[in-house]
């Protein structure tokens, strides 16, 4: 904290900063609310008495809405989808969008987000990032899309050094002076790109918003129809958690009565174990949430920006080397809107609308026969599969990046229709056509990589020593 008695004493560098980068008069605003926030002792954490768990009864479930179907049908000329297209996927070793990776049958998430949106006839939009941007109208350029999708680029805060809160700077890479704000920025970027304004004017004002790793969520008819005949302003889709969700955000009830989402940044330390605890806080947050357009943009101008539950992320000012100055990036989830929507609802989906490809083990699963294509090429659950569960954990050190993992299956994914859980341990190569049932462990524990044959069918767990 600066011993200066002024805390904002650095506030006009950021705002000169801002302008010089063309920073929008409404981001630099909503900058300066969170720095304001920041400098004022602002945790942005929420403690467990300030909320109460959300009851199954509280919530519609969407396998009970089918008689919203035709409604939604006849509302998709009014709706779009957003996707959030920022990610680099530099968990996974990828360098670009992670929406470029092949992820089935040769086919990208960018490829077969675009083709689900021809399908369905709805118009597309993508949030990028900074480093997204010209590689994503690059990749469209080769898609040729028959209705070109709308592009936006999510907008960047300038790092703030912990010591004391001032603009981080490193002339080496200026690039690193600035952090994405997070998938909240989506409701300030969508306003300044005059992207709402251009939708708003097509007539179209209802928005579905996801992930571009998560193909599970497609338009959906009867939650369309349910969204817009109920009036709805804001709509999550949750799952309930399971042992594997404890990290991720969790809705709750705001003891001013609305929803709340919080996310394990905000939860004090001191009362993690109530945040992971599944049976107290049961449902988990999808990021896939249906927006009114009309409703957001009468928001932003009453209130003249939009003010998110501050996310204080400490980093090193590059990610990359633990060794540059420690700086705080400020950070929000799109999902926070939820409390600032008077009416808004959360609806509990199928898990199969929540099936992220956050890491290669998750890839595995998505490549193989557990997924199939649908007539209208949304990506669905097998129905054959033996088990609607799987556990995969593949070592990190041979799998963990792309190029690892393709190697290690350059000659096609195992079956896994009838796999429960698979584990490898150490460096494991697979030829074609190998089947996997049940639970299994295959452990190498030599010096050299072990090979799975063609045509194995594996049952039982592989030891090499």
């Amino acid at each position: 904290m600066p011993a200066n008695s002024d805390k904002t004493k650095y506030l006009p560098s950021f705002i000169s900063k801002m302008e010089r980068a063309n920073s929008p008069p409404l981001v630099i605003d909503t900058f300066t609310y969170y720095y304001k926030k920041l400098v004022s002792g602002a945790t942005g954490l929420i403690s467990d008495k300030d909320i109460k768990p959300i009851s199954p009864d509280e919530i519609e479930d969407a396998t009970r809405i089918k008689e919203y179907t035709e409604s939604g049908r006849k509302a998709l000329r009014h709706a779009v989808i957003i996707k959030l297209n920022g990610g680099l996927g530099t968990s996974m070793g990828l360098s670009k969008a992670k929406s470029f990776l092949k992820v089935k049958n040769e086919k990208t998430f960018l490829e077969i987000i675009v083709k689900q949106a021809e399908r369905c006839r709805v118009k597309l939009a993508l949030m990028n990032s900074f480093s997204t941007h010209e590689d994503t109208i690059d990749a469209l350029s080769m898609i040729k899309p028959s209705d070109s999708p709308l592009l936006f680029i999510q907008n960047k805060f300038p790092k703030i050094l912990e010591e004391d809160l001032a603009p981080a700077t490193w002339p080496e890479n200026p690039d690193l002076e600035w952090n994405p704000p997070g998938h909240g920025d989506i409701y300030s970027a969508i306003y300044t790109s005059g992207v709402l304004h251009s939708l708003l004017n097509k007539g179209i004002e209802y928005a579905f918003i996801s992930n571009s790793d998560n193909l599970g969520a497609t338009m959906d008819e009867s939650l369309l129809g349910y969204f817009c005949k109920n009036r709805l302003p804001f709509m999550m889709e949750v799952v309930p958690r399971t042992p594997s969700d404890v990290k991720g955000g969790h809705i709750a009830r705001h003891i001013n009565g609305r929803l709340i989402l919080r996310e394990s940044a905000q939860c004090p330390q001191d009362e993690m174990d109530a945040f992971k605890d599944i049976k107290r806080y049961r449902f988990f947050n999808t990021n896939n949430i249906w927006l009114n357009l009309k409703v957001l943009e009468a928001l932003i101008k009453k209130h003249h920006t939009i003010n998110l539950p501050i996310i204080k992320n400490q980093k090193t000012i590059d990610p990359r080397d633990e060794n540059t100055p420690k700086v705080f990036q400020v950070e929000t989830a799109m999902g926070a809107a939820i409390s600032l929507f008077e009416g808004a609802a959360a609806i509990r989906v199928p898990t199969s609308r929540f099936f992220p490809v956050k890491k290669c083990n998750d890839l595995l699963v998505i490549r193989s026969d557990r997924f199939v294509f649908s007539k209208n090429d949304h990506l669905i659950l097998n129905p054959g599969i033996g088990s609607r569960t799987i556990t995969i954990a593949l070592d990190p050190k041979y799998y963990g990046k792309i190029d690892l993992f393709d190697e290690r299956f350059a000659e096609g994914i195992p079956s896994l229709i009838d796999c429960e859980s698979l584990a490898i341990e150490g460096d494991v190569r697979f030829e074609k056509n190998v089947t996997i049932k049940g639970k299994v462990v295959i452990k190498n524990n030599g010096k050299s990589q072990m090979v799975i044959k063609e045509g194995s069918v594996i049952d039982k767990d592989v030891i090499l020593n």
